[in-house]
């Protein structure tokens, strides 16, 4: 190609940009989901009771309380949301997961659901959404 033929191509889509809509050119801003603590103790959560927007991140933490291990699995989800669990963690353990379907969640501790570790969560739509 040419010196001219490149020019020309360089100032033609110079101009196609120039004329796009200001909006199309930037990328809409990313906003990250709030993060809601939930303490992990020795057999119990807390709070054991939530009601969040979505989309609402958790980040489960094991307290330096903590003497025994302890988990989160998922048990009941709202149709379409995939089970999870986290890995045994002890005191200093953080554990996240967002959560963006409205509906009900129910969580235990698989070692301690006995000892009434279990936790819900009801997750709904933003107002006006």
């Amino acid at each position: 190609m040419t010196r001219r033929v490149l020019t020309a191509l360089a100032l033609t889509g110079a101009a196609a940009l120039a004329a796009a809509p200001a909006h199309a050119r930037r990328a809409a801003p990313t906003r990250k989901p709030p993060v809601k603590k939930v303490g992990v103790y020795d057999n119990y959560y807390l709070p054991a009771k939530l009601t969040v927007s979505r989309p609402t991140t958790f980040a489960w933490t094991w307290t330096d309380q903590v003497n025994d291990i302890h988990d989160v699995k998922l048990i009941k989800a709202p149709k379409g949301e995939k089970k999870f669990q986290s890995l045994e963690g002890t005191a200093g353990y953080v554990y996240k997961r967002t959560l963006k379907t409205p509906g009900v969640y129910k969580f235990i501790c698989t070692f301690h659901e006995a000892d009434g570790m279990v936790m819900t969560i009801t997750v709904r739509k933003p107002a006006g959404k």
